[in-house]
């Protein structure tokens, strides 16, 4: 058992960057023009405009909640006069709501692309193995962040968190994560065979925004008008 915790929890995350970043490179050196969603809007309009964002604003904040609480610890938040209390209740409800959103935006989706005829057509073989894991990790995450109703939740800041920042340390605390609940490590696993998967499926769109937009100057569009014509005398037409 020892040997497979030190698989799951100090080699397998690191294989998986491995393959995160070697996969982003060859997708990018063989497929450049393939860094997109494919987008289908023009066969459907509005699942799109509903489940688009519904899906990516409530993963923003979902990435932005993960962030936080794997990255920042305990002790730091403390010294900013934030109490634990406050802190998980607020992880509880504005996490939660985004997570929501996330998988109801995310159902939405998956419900356009296997109804509209046009859209399923489009649909690759990546796209069939990648959206049943996501819809995995969200709902995963979801029943972790539910099990902090429960009178004396476990602390993932204590635990998950601390495995993750020696994860990034190249030090990973095996122990720290073996010694968490089963809904946690499910949730880590899924995300990791996610991240093993991303850059092979559309996902991989999400690396190239158009930061470009920010900075390029404005595009001026002026309206040629219509050709005005006059007659002179019993002429033809003249410009």
């Amino acid at each position: 058992m020892n040997h497979l915790h030190t698989a799951l929890w100090g080699v397998l995350p690191y294989l998986v960057a491995v393959v995160l970043v070697a996969g982003t490179a060859w997708r990018y050196h063989y497929d450049r023009f393939g860094f997109t969603t494919r987008s289908s809007q023009m066969h459907e309009h509005r699942l799109l405009s509903i489940g688009g964002p519904l899906f990516h604003y409530g993963l923003l904040f979902v990435v932005a909640g993960h962030v936080v609480g794997l990255i920042v610890p305990e002790s730091l938040t403390e010294r900013l006069g934030i109490e634990e209390p406050l802190y998980h209740a607020n992880a509880l409800l504005v996490g939660g709501a985004a997570g929501l959103a996330t998988l109801t935006g995310l159902g939405l989706l998956v419900h356009r692309r296997l109804t509209v005829p046009a859209v399923r057509a489009g649909t690759s073989r990546s796209d069939r193995a990648v959206f049943p894991v996501l819809t995995a990790v969200v709902v995963a995450g979801l029943s972790a962040t539910a099990t902090t109703l429960v009178p004396h939740p476990y602390d993932y800041r204590l635990g998950v968190s601390v495995w993750f920042r020696s994860v990034l340390a190249l030090d990973p605390d095996v122990p720290a994560m073996a010694g968490a609940p089963l809904v946690y490590q499910l949730h880590a696993l899924l995300a990791m065979t996610l991240f093993a998967l991303w850059p092979f499926s559309r996902l991989v769109h999400a690396f190239t925004p158009p930061l470009g937009y920010l900075t390029r100057p404005y595009v001026v569009y002026r309206s040629r008008g219509a050709t005005r014509t006059r007659r002179v005398g019993g002429a033809g037409p003249v410009e």
